[in-house]
């Protein structure tokens, strides 16, 4: 196939991974769950997306959807919060590649959601604490860390099960299911 074809066809498959994105993170803030109740705890839908982009993709597509979210914050919600989701994001994305990168085949889809998950509440509490210059929010990295691991496991669930959807729009540079573990 043409190699500007293909490369007009990942162009475009990752501006529709960004628009789900979108629609997944307005669909989760319409959930009252734990709105409020926590501090910076959020299901992260679109998340889901970024990691699919990461696995399946590439990382420089996951990087681009995670800045493009960023930047859609920015727009709708204020600069602060768009600071954080760039952290989370980018960290988020670091994290995933160095440890796909270093264990290979080695590690689960699961464990890489996890640590995103992770290192995702992490970084946004440091550029909380960087904003505030308070240390002591760090008093949420228990509760973070707890609920990244929670939520790392639910996205790496649901990315089981949207991937035959997101796999029949095509466009995917490494496909192995079974190892959706």
């Amino acid at each position: 196939m043409n190699k500007n074809f293909n490369k007009t066809r990942e162009l475009v498959f990752t501006a529709l991974l960004f628009v789900l994105a979108l629609v997944l993170s307005i669909v989760e803030r319409s959930f009252p769950i734990l709105a409020g109740a926590i501090p910076g705890i959020k299901i992260g839908l679109s998340n889901i997306i970024v990691m699919y982009a990461a696995f399946f993709i590439g990382f420089k597509q996951a990087y681009l959807i995670a800045v493009l979210k960023a930047l859609f914050v920015l727009i709708v919600t204020s600069p602060v919060s768009a600071v954080m989701s760039f952290c989370g994001g980018i960290a988020s994305v670091t994290v995933m590649l160095i440890l796909s990168k270093v264990f290979k085949d080695k590690i689960s889809y699961l464990l890489l959601s996890i640590f995103g998950a992770i290192s995702h509440n992490a970084a946004q509490l440091l550029a909380v604490q960087i904003f505030s210059r308070a240390f002591t929010i760090y008093y949420l990295l228990p509760i973070l860390i707890v609920s990244g691991l929670i939520m790392g496991i639910l996205t790496s669930i649901v990315l089981k099960f949207i991937f035959p959807a997101l796999n029949k729009l095509g466009l995917n540079k490494k496909i192995n299911q079974d190892s959706l573990k």
